[in-house]
């Protein structure tokens, strides 16, 4: 060693040239993408504008978590493990050691969704995951398998399946939303025509309760339609449906309790109705699949397969916590959400109430306003008369101290330019009336601006 090691390092002449630098389009095209960028972005802007109200993050209002509930929870499992015979060999290893790859839950999980949901599966037709983050990825990994297969979504649509799928180099084809949502007419007709451009569409991804982002949800009978259409094309349904136990009222049947021809892969999370930290989701995925040599399987074991390449398995710990907090309501995750539920309707009639305060029917229909009215669920969508792009964001969050999202980062193609998506649900009550006076300030100042000579 050189007398020199032991000073601070001086400049090496021939680092330079012996550092590895990464060109980016060397690097996966994914890293590229605008959707990829979208929630650093609305991250990036709330930190810089620490005052501002934000409407953007779709998360859980947090005033209802209570830290020494874990320990409860943690305890309620260990005891529904003790009186199911296991061993405290058997329980310090279900806390500890890494656990089966499909998931030590799943028994809990298909009890609740029998119960709540009307869907009843076997415990080995799941398969518990990484947040639904996990379970899209795996069921877009395990669906599109070839150079001509192809995604199909509703858009406006959740950035987390577009994502996913750039991610892992899937085509992603969208079957626009009208006015008063989805229309399964739209659907035949998309997949029709990628069939007739020589591709395989294999799966449609749809939110069909309270949508993220534009807060629709889909009619019972369109949902029976839907059901038809998927059986006549031959296509499985990515259903996505995580707003429902958090929405007041009593809900519309899942898509996969109406399912009778295991047409449909239920993504599911615990997310938003038990535990946000947990990150703990699923995918009911019972449909068989034959290999050539005539051996059957279940799509929830190939699911499987992959995750162990990906995650390895779900914290049993996160587990342990989810599991204790449903069978603490003898498994109805609909009793936990019960407050909050009633909390989030109200946030949403609040905002609503006083959107129409701000800006009424007159004022709007002079500015070219609108905005739906979803009776559950966390976001809504309101049109404006100008761009709400990022710089208008920018004037929104510096100028008047709110933020929003824009709704064309939920358009895989393009489109909702004059859309914003307000998330209602992490706000109290107080931030709600002063945000939205906030907001409609914005939205007069650059509807004016709009108007103003030179201007589109």
């Amino acid at each position: 060693m050189t007398a020199r090691s032991h000073d601070r390092p001086g400049p090496d002449p021939d680092r330079a040239e012996t550092e590895a630098v990464l060109r980016k389009q060397h690097l996966h095209a994914s890293v590229a993408d605008p959707v990829l960028d979208t929630m650093t972005f609305l991250n990036e802007i709330t930190t810089r504008y620490p005052d501002a109200i934000s409407f953007a993050p779709g998360r859980p209002y947090d005033g209802f978590f209570d830290i020494e509930e874990i320990f409860k929870h943690i305890r309620r499992y260990l005891e529904y493990l003790e009186d199911g015979g296991a061993s405290p060999a058997d329980i310090r290893d279900a806390l500890f050691q890494y656990g089966p790859t499909a998931g030590r839950i799943r028994d809990v999980i298909a009890d609740s969704l029998r119960l709540d949901e009307g869907i009843d599966v076997s415990p080995e037709s799941i398969v518990v995951t990484v947040g639904c983050q996990e379970a899209m990825l795996l069921a877009v990994r395990a669906l599109i398998a070839r150079p001509e297969d192809v995604l199909m979504v509703s858009s406006p649509c959740y950035v987390g399946i577009t994502g996913a799928a750039s991610v892992l180099g899937v085509e992603v084809a969208a079957v626009e939303e009208g006015a008063d949502g989805f229309r399964c007419a739209d659907l035949r007709a998309a997949v029709l025509a990628e069939r007739a451009k020589g591709r395989n569409p294999r799966a449609f991804y749809v939110v069909p309760d309270h949508s993220n982002p534009s807060g629709t949800t889909m009619p019972l009978d369109t949902r029976r339609e839907l059901l038809d259409v998927a059986a006549d094309l031959d296509i499985l349904i990515l259903e996505d449906s995580p707003y429902r136990l958090v929405s007041p009222g009593r809900q519309l049947p899942t898509l996969k309790s109406l399912d009778r021809r295991r047409r449909v892969v239920h993504l599911g999370s615990f997310s938003k109705t038990l535990f946000p930290g947990a990150r703990v989701g699923f995918a009911v995925a019972d449909q068989v699949v034959v290999d050539d040599a005539g051996h059957s399987s279940l799509l929830a074991d190939e699911l499987t397969k992959i995750k162990s390449m990906v995650t390895v398995n779900t914290s049993p710990l996160s587990q342990a916590v989810v599991a204790g907090m449903l069978l603490s309501a003898n498994g109805r995750a609909t009793d936990l959400n019960a407050k909050t539920s009633v909390y989030y309707g109200e946030a949403m009639r609040a905002t609503l109430q006083r959107l129409e305060a701000s800006l009424p029917a007159a004022r709007r229909a002079e500015l070219g306003v609108s905005w739906n009215e979803p009776e559950g669920g966390f976001f809504l969508t309101v049109n404006v008369p100008f761009r709400a792009d990022t710089e208008a964001l920018a004037r929104s969050a510096g100028d008047f101290g709110v933020i929003w999202t824009p709704m064309s980062y939920f358009h895989p193609h393009g489109g909702g330019t004059r859309g914003i998506r307000l998330s209602t649900s992490y706000l109290t009550p107080d931030d709600i009336a002063e945000g939205i006076t906030r907001f409609a300030r914005f939205i007069e100042a650059e509807a004016g601006a709009a108007d103003a000579p030179g201007k589109n």
